[in-house]
């Protein structure tokens, strides 16, 4: 059998049968390792390199440097941090001649095809090392175009954030380039040092990222907005007071205009003439959030103000209210707007809005905050950052969210429940800001999956376990995104003749497909849609999706289901990949539990639960476990198909769908003696769970390229799954002996 670590390194070995006690080291370890930090907020320049909607940074120079002559040459560089050993692939698109260079090696070089055809799509692999890693392209000016476009493959999924290189821009995201010269400076020479000077360069970096003497001559609100009479703007920064006890502190300052003064929510002066003011406020310790709105009047020659604060005759300093990289500004601004446009002050103290289509910016040229993320990765090849999980939007994470109610719940921990929630929340508060982010520019850099929902893996796990976390909260804004969601899956998706849910994806890998895998995808949320919303159509669907899939999927004569259908050649792949097969049967428990006993088409579901669970049992390994082929005894026996699989077997005894429970009860319960024996070790890492996959017509695909990924998202949620549902499982065994 196929042996992750040494049996006595596992979690049973240390704990025995104690399945709560497992699920609190699952639980614990997996919080532990994904603390709940949200995003990172660096500094933004929109006059810099934007995305296109496939992610791609628009590197088109020519746009830029229209008057660029031919034979010039033009930089751009970045630098991407990574926490560890990993590896990318990345797209680049050449629309003139270009080097790139990763990590001073030189990756790749263009060739005429390249340069001339058009839409032409060159992949290359990189290897990001630990630390900083350098992206440097040299591009070079020709009659055919000027520039590249470039980022990283399937871009909403395998994330890739760029960093300014140089230290006068430390810590702010984007890239900068160069205005164009005659010859190439670094052709003899080095590339420049990640965070060296960019005035050691000899060259031009745009974009523009300080203002020029006669900006800094002028007021605040007008060097960032302009003259604009009868409009307004905010500004927000946090005073932090350290005295024992209440103390008075004193604002001072003076304004070109109309001007109020909001301390945490409570309006503490309102200025209604150009002049000076000075106000006292009495603080206790803390941090004190303060806004100020500053009007321009209609015969204004300047717009703004300048304020201080004193305590004991001392100056006090302001503190940034929100920490942004790549500034040590203190102050942020909105703006601006109309007169007429109120906006509620105890609630703008907040990243977490758009207020009337602004958001918070700093007092540098075409400079915004933005939130990215950092701190999120699916398996050590698809994202380059840091590795934790929290805040990331992602079906994977819908199940790992799931395991945490249910493993809450079950042990009635409140810390885990509000751990999951936080969680959901981070991704569901910044929806509105997200859409926004997309809008200004181009692709956004959260909630990617979401925002730019094109199939069902990237809304339908995750849109399910936020309805599950509405149980617990009722949080509101869960619902918006529940039903843009839910008109996707009704109204948008694509379908087959006959209403099938299938991926069109032109021109991808999965062109014209129907994958086992949708069913999860789609089903539990239609299913909980229902329930929150009471709209019978989804439920429907979801009942009706399952037997539509069985006609393309189901293999009668083994009783289990190939992975994929491809329509290009008509017909399934006929590979019963593990988890494709884990996610039908799960999702059929989700389906059922949640369908009337009068529901049309439930008997029929019933008997088709039965058919897979008699066709699994068949194949599970004396081990307990499964396999990752599950025909197939030469594949490796794989986790979290093995947890689907408990997970079904033992709601399918619970609720009464098997006519047969006994054999069921056994496999399940062998199923869990497998996964803590084999797979979850006694630190509660989850071995044997193999990556995110794509497809093939051969059983060789999944057995030797789809290896497996220590505590991957796809099966560490899983795994809390089942224990929940055999601790349940043995609970109502109990139970029904005492019926006896």
């Amino acid at each position: 059998m196929t042996t992750y670590f040494n049996e006595q390194e596992s979690i049973q070995s240390r704990l025995g049968q104690d399945e709560k006690r497992t699920l609190k080291v699952l639980a614990d370890r997996y919080i532990g390792a994904n603390p709940p930090v949200p995003f990172a907020f660096r500094a933004f320049n929109r006059a810099g390199i934007l995305q296109n909607d496939e992610g791609l940074f628009d590197l088109n120079l020519r746009h830029r440097f229209p008057e660029a002559k031919q034979g010039q040459i033009s930089y751009a560089y970045s630098l991407v941090w990574s926490d560890s050993d990993r590896n990318l692939d990345v797209l680049m698109r050449c629309l003139g001649p270009i080097q790139f260079y990763f990590n001073d090696e030189l990756s790749y070089r263009s060739n005429v095809i390249d340069e001339l055809k058009p839409d032409a799509t060159v992949k290359l692999n990189l290897n990001f090392v630990k630390g900083w890693n350098r992206l440097f392209i040299k591009a070079r000016v020709t009659a055919a175009g000027f520039g590249c476009l470039f980022g990283s493959d399937e871009a909403k999924v395998r994330i890739l954030n760029v960093r300014s290189p140089f230290a006068e821009r430390a810590g702010q995201a984007g890239w900068v380039y160069s205005v164009p010269i005659d010859a190439d400076l670094f052709e003899e020479i080095p590339l420049p040092a990640a965070i060296s000077s960019e005035k050691e360069q000899g060259v031009k970096w745009l974009p523009e990222s300080d203002w020029r003497e006669e900006e800094l001559a002028v007021q605040v609100c007008e060097r960032l907005f302009g003259l604009q009479p009868g409009k307004r703007a905010y500004a927000w920064t946090q005073l932090n007071a350290t005295a024992i006890g209440k103390a008075p502190y004193v604002l001072k300052g003076s304004t070109s205009g109309p001007l109020t003064v909001w301390l945490n929510g409570h309006q503490v002066t309102s200025v209604q003439t150009a002049g000076s003011f000075e106000v006292e406020v009495p603080l206790a310790f803390g941090k004190h959030d303060m806004v100020i709105r500053s009007e321009c009047e209609q015969a204004s020659r300047s717009w703004g103000f300048t304020v201080q604060a004193y305590a004991g005759g001392e100056q006090v300093p302001f503190h940034a209210p929100v920490d942004v990289h790549g500034s040590d500004e203190v102050w942020l601004y909105l703006g601006p707007f109309e007169a007429n446009v109120e906006l509620n002050e105890n609630e703008i103290a907040t990243t977490k809005r758009v207020f009337a289509g602004n958001y918070w910016r700093l007092d540098r040229p075409e400079t915004w905050i933005r939130p990215y993320y950092e701190n999120a990765m699916l398996s050590n090849k698809w994202t380059v950052g840091n590795v934790t999980n929290f805040a990331r939007w992602d079906y994977p994470l819908g199940v790992t969210i799931y395991g945490l109610l249910q493993t809450g719940r079950l042990l009635e921990r409140p810390d885990i429940l509000s751990y999951a929630l936080e969680h959901v929340q981070s991704c569901t508060d910044m929806f509105e800001y997200s859409l926004w982010d997309r809008e200004q520019y181009g692709f956004p850099a959260i909630n990617q999956q979401l925002v730019m929902m094109k199939m069902l893996d990237n809304c339908g796990s995750f849109g399910s376990a936020m309805l599950e976390s509405y149980k617990e909260d009722q949080h509101a804004s869960y619902l918006p995104i529940a039903h843009r969601i839910a008109e996707f899956m009704l109204q948008q998706l694509e379908r087959k003749e006959d209403g099938a849910f299938y991926r069109v994806c032109q021109d991808e890998y999965s062109e014209n497909t129907m994958w086992a895998d949708d069913l999860y995808m789609s089903t539990p949320f239609l299913c909980r849609y229902a329930a929150v919303t009471g709209n019978r159509e989804a439920l429907d669907e979801a009942a009706k999706q399952f037997l539509l899939f069985r006609n393309y999927l189901f293999m009668p004569e083994q009783r289990i289901m190939s992975h994929v259908f491809d329509f290009k050649y008509g017909m399934p792949t006929r590979i019963p990949w593990g988890r494709g097969n884990g996610w039908t049967l799960f999702s059929l428990t989700e389906v059922l539990e949640a369908l009337p006993a009068d529901h049309a088409l439930r008997a029929e579901l019933v008997r088709f639960f039965n058919e897979l669970c008699a066709g699994y049992a068949e194949l599970q390994a004396a081990s307990g476990l499964w396999h990752q082929v599950l025909n197939d005894p030469d594949a490796y026996q794989e986790a979290s198909c093995t947890a689907m699989f408990a997970y079904s077997f033992a709601r399918g005894v619970r609720f009464g769908w098997l006519a047969e429970p006994q054999r069921y009860i056994q496999a399940a319960l062998k199923a869990w003696d497998g996964l803590t024996r084999y797979a979850i070790d006694a630190q509660g890492n989850v071995h044997g769970v193999c990556s995110g996959s794509r497809y093939a017509f051969t059983a060789d695909y999944y057995k030797k390229d789809l290896l497996t990924v220590t505590n991957d998202n796809h099966g560490v949620g899983i795994m809390m799954l089942a224990g929940t549902e055999i601790v349940k499982l043995k609970g109502w065994l109990r139970e029904s002996a005492r019926w006896d």
